[in-house]
């Protein structure tokens, strides 16, 4: 490993260190292991840095997290010098700061953009990462950082002749950068999660009509979004090193100065909608911390669940449209809470109607628009906002192979497993930001983010300091941390959702759930505890340099990569 600074050459293939993905894992990846002396290369396949807030361009899209929380750390100066305008960012802001972050830092030199990796080998005769990208030039690394996002894979529907549309479609995470133009169009919105929560109350706007088609209600509480004003901005300032303290050490990775202590039950029916209601005026995430045991208690969770309901029936007009809003068949915040304003309110408008799927399925798409088992519902453009192969996709989208050419895709036929959401039994020096069995999905995903390459940091160091070129979980560990994380979740209602956290048994094997929810600050912790009593779960050791010479005289490219020519 070198201790070079030396910027990367686009010429040069062999480096310490590949990145993938240039959005907010990449960029503090590169930042954080360039000021180490590793020499780095981050590929991303967009045409800018940014990630998913590049792609998700789609209208009304915007962070749920608010925008002085869901922002980087790692620098005191970064934080002072920008101004954020509104308490939940839209996607457009978000994007102009990763870009203002990519410049500030000089970043840009170590990132080739419009580039996809297509796979990545453990090569076990040099110990190093094979790695081929789509432009067909091959790279070499000691360590690999897969910094692609747990939510960057598009997903489809599985409807039949979904592709026999004749008119304009769109998937909410690859919408184009030109304004589309909806005036007098009859629009359909096929999912109503929180990218669809965010979406429909836009198109509802300007379009002709807004037809939305409705699987699953989701629990859906108010931004109360705002501009921000300067002594708002001042008291964070000021504040921002105990707050930042405070979100590594929440449950959620998000500082709430009003999160509750108490039971639900504690407190008589007035009590609580007297909680409630405070909590619903604030807005944002911080109405599932009104309590603490929402998640854990069903009476409890029945409260929230039941205020939340009768929000839906105050706010929509016609009572079956309202019916069909309320959850009712999983526990509040059981799926992936969303946070919107006026997203109800959006039913009530004239050119705005809701397709209960439950009781009219789709059961197909035509050229003219979609037919269900009641109707033909005649469409000039069918958008998609379907959400993503969650936690696993992107990473399942590049031929990833550890050792005897294990496949991290077929390894993951089941669902994924990993040690601590960071690395995977059988591959090598390969690190994952943000993975299954990790917090993130549940947090204020930069928190984690900074932790886990932080992480990854502190292993490349200490690995330098000790003489050693290797880390790899084993698979005893692995084991465990899955079972750890699956007993955790027993523990919650989460289990009691149809959703992407909870994947269902195959045949002859566990229910998986995905993502860690003991918190980020306990999962900070273990991750402390682990590394502090010497990499416990890991196995540590040096590829032999006799090895490596005879190595580098005979070795020939990895399997994988004979197969992507």
């Amino acid at each position: 490993m070198s201790a070079s600074k030396s910027s990367v050459s686009m010429d040069q293939h062999e480096v310490d260190v590949i990145i993938v993905g240039a959005g907010f894992g990449g960029l503090y990846s590169i930042y954080k292991l360039r000021e180490l002396g590793f020499r780095v290369q981050a590929f991303d396949a967009a045409p800018s840095v940014g990630g998913t807030w590049f792609w998700n361009r789609y209208p009304g899209a915007r962070c749920d997290v608010e925008s002085l929380q869901y922002s980087f750390s790692f620098s005191e100066q970064l934080q002072a010098e920008w101004r954020w305008t509104e308490r939940y960012a839209a996607q457009s802001e978000i994007l102009r700061y990763l870009e203002h972050v990519a410049d500030r830092f000089d970043l840009r030199p170590y990132i080739q953009l419009n580039t996809r990796v297509k796979s990545a080998c453990f090569n076990e005769a040099t110990g190093r990462w094979d790695i081929q990208t789509d432009d067909d030039k091959r790279w070499s690394a000691a360590f690999c950082v897969m910094a692609t996002g747990p939510l960057s894979q598009p997903q489809l529907p599985d409807i039949p002749a979904i592709a026999t549309f004749e008119g304009r479609a769109f998937h909410t995470s690859r919408w184009p950068e030109e304004q589309v133009d909806f005036t007098g169009q009859r629009v359909g919105v096929i999912g109503t999660g929180s990218t669809g929560v965010q979406l429909i109350p836009a198109l509802a706007e300007s379009a002709k009509e807004v037809v939305v088609f409705q699987r699953t209600p989701n629990f859906v509480v108010p931004a109360v979004n705002r501009a921000l004003k300067d002594n708002e901005l001042e008291f964070w300032r000021k504040h921002y090193p105990q707050i930042r303290h405070d979100e590594r050490f929440s449950r959620t990775g998000v500082w709430d100065p009003l999160r509750g202590t108490r039971s639900a039950m504690e407190f008589n029916d007035a009590e609580r909608e007297y909680l409630y209601r405070a909590a619903w005026d604030r807005g944002g995430f911080g109405f599932q911390a009104t309590f603490p045991d929402l998640l854990t208690n069903m009476e409890a969770n029945k409260t929230a669940a039941d205020f939340v309901r009768a929000r839906i029936r105050e706010a929509v007009k016609d009572p079956e449209t309202a019916e069909a809003l309320c959850p009712k068949d999983y526990p509040f915040a059981a799926k992936r809470l969303c946070v919107y304003s006026g997203y109800y309110e959006t039913f009530n408008k004239p050119n705005v109607r809701l397709v209960d799927l439950r009781r009219e399925p789709i059961k197909r798409v035509t050229p003219q628009g979609v037919t269900t088992d009641k109707s033909d519902i005649p469409l000039d453009v069918l958008v998609f906002a379907t959400g993503f192969d969650a936690l696993t996709g992107a990473l399942k989208n590049i031929d990833i192979r550890g050792r005897k050419d294990k496949s991290l895709r077929t390894l993951w036929s089941d669902g994924p497993v990993s040690y601590l959401g960071l690395c995977v039994a059988g591959f090598p020096n390969l690190f994952m930001l943000s993975g299954p069995g990790s917090p993130a999905a549940l947090s204020n995903a930069v928190v984690t983010i900074e932790h886990h390459v932080d992480l990854v940091a502190r292993c490349l160091n200490d690995l330098r300091t000790k003489g050693m070129t290797h880390i790899e979980a084993t698979g005893e560990a692995q084991r465990e941390w899955c079972d750890e994380v699956r007993a955790l979740a027993d523990q919650t209602l989460m289990t009691q959702a149809k959703s992407w956290y909870n994947r269902p048994p195959q045949e002859g094997k566990p229910r998986i759930f995905v993502p860690f929810v003991g918190g980020v600050g306990v999962y900070r912790e273990r991750c402390d505890d682990i590394i502090t009593s010497g990499y416990e779960g890991f196995d540590l050791y040096a590829h032999g340099v006799e090895a490596m010479r005879a190595a580098a005289q005979t070795a020939t490219p990895s399997a994988c990569i004979i197969a992507g020519e």
